[in-house]
């Protein structure tokens, strides 16, 4: 794309942010979650007919355990994304949030890029996002600009720091939370951007009052790289490896699933990884850079495709795991090895009680 003279540094940034994270998928290979197994069972009490594939998080009820996750808006460039996300989103029922609305909150001449994901998709749950930097207010704000049904905050330390424009003072981002959660009206979902969460990260979540998470860990879009590839001194790749990967997020998340709704994103490629982090006990999995690429290079259309294709994939793991919905998914036997297995011994998680859950125990 032939660089705008007249862009602002916001709308430059986010044309950046979307061109650096389509090239970080093509190279996109190796996964945490390569490190994550099923016991192979030789019986199934089911049919593929009772197979549920239905989920609750956030106060409401979806049909498939996967969504479109944010990243774009902003700019005339990153409309046309949105637009093309909005519409597959219309077309399969998925959930769908946008990028952060912070740009058309300081200009509103772009809010467009983000409008369109209603205007395309009218009925559909769609959430806005913001950064934990924003009040109360801003986030009323965010929410009435989309007419969303719920609202991401993100938390970005690491980007921010890495960021040449980013900010440098954090310390507001709790209260704002707890004003937000207490007051907005909407649910609230908060989530990392790609360098996953800690327990202790979780518990302090719980005591502001969240009640759903994104853990969204280290493997997929990577926020570090993406701003050190802006910057003109000062290299911060050494930070490339920063944060959780998705399952390790999960493994942490393990004792506080019972108080939180615990959403999966960072990494996941394709319909095998979705299932793992079900299995893992997230509610559901999200999916930027993924559905990102796939718009760009396939279309709508075979976009559209790919999510049958994995809402049937899904359902025939579904039956050859002997699990009649996402409950019984929970409680397959599943087995962590590698880097994997090394974290959950380094931060004393029992992993071991994952491979000898109790489903199988009594099934036959």
């Amino acid at each position: 794309m032939i660089p705008n003279n007249n862009q602002t540094l916001d709308s430059q940034r986010k044309d950046d942010h979307v061109n650096l994270a389509l090239e970080q998928q093509a190279a996109m290979k190796h996964s945490a979650f390569d490190d994550v197994r099923f016991v192979h069972h030789s019986f199934s009490d089911l049919s593929m007919q009772q197979v549920d594939l239905s989920t609750e998080w956030a106060g409401h009820s979806f049909n498939l355990p996967f969504y479109i996750n944010g990243m774009t808006g902003g700019s005339a460039y990153t409309k046309q994304f949105n637009q093309k996300l909005a519409e597959v989103a219309r077309e399969t029922g998925l959930a769908m949030a946008s990028g952060s609305v912070s740009a058309a909150l300081k200009d509103p001449s772009v809010s467009d890029s983000f409008t369109i994901i209603r205007e395309v998709n009218p009925n559909g749950f769609v959430m806005a996002n913001l950064g934990a930097h924003h009040n109360l207010e801003n986030a009323k704000r965010a929410v009435d600009l989309l007419k969303a049904d719920a609202l991401q905050i993100h938390l970005n330390v690491p980007q921010e720091v890495v960021m040449p424009e980013g900010d440098r003072d954090y310390r507001s981002w709790p209260d704002n939370i707890a004003d937000i959660v207490s007051d907005l009206g909407v649910p609230v979902i908060v989530k990392e951007v790609g360098f996953g969460m800690s327990r202790e990260t979780m518990e302090q979540l719980v005591r502001l009052g969240v009640q759903t998470i994104d853990v969204s860990g280290r493997g997929g879009t990577n926020f570090v790289k993406i701003e050190n590839d802006r910057r003109d001194r000062l290299d911060f790749s050494d930070l490339n490896g920063w944060g959780q990967t998705t399952p390790e997020s999960l493994l942490e998340s393990l004792s506080v699933q019972r108080t939180l709704d615990v959403l999966a994103s960072g990494g996941i490629r394709h319909y095998t990884d979705i299932i793992k982090a079900l299995a893992f006990g997230a509610k559901a999995t999200g999916l930027s850079g993924k559905f990102l690429a796939s718009v760009h290079e396939k279309g709508v259309a075979d976009t559209v495709q790919t999510v049958r294709d994995w809402e049937s994939a899904i359902r025939h793991m579904m039956l050859m795991l002997g699990c009649s919905n996402l409950a019984e998914l929970r409680r397959t036997n599943i087995v962590i090895s590698g880097e994997l297995r090394s974290w959950a011994e380094a931060r004393q998680i029992d992993f071991t009680k994952l491979a000898t859950r109790g489903r199988y125990n009594t099934l036959f």
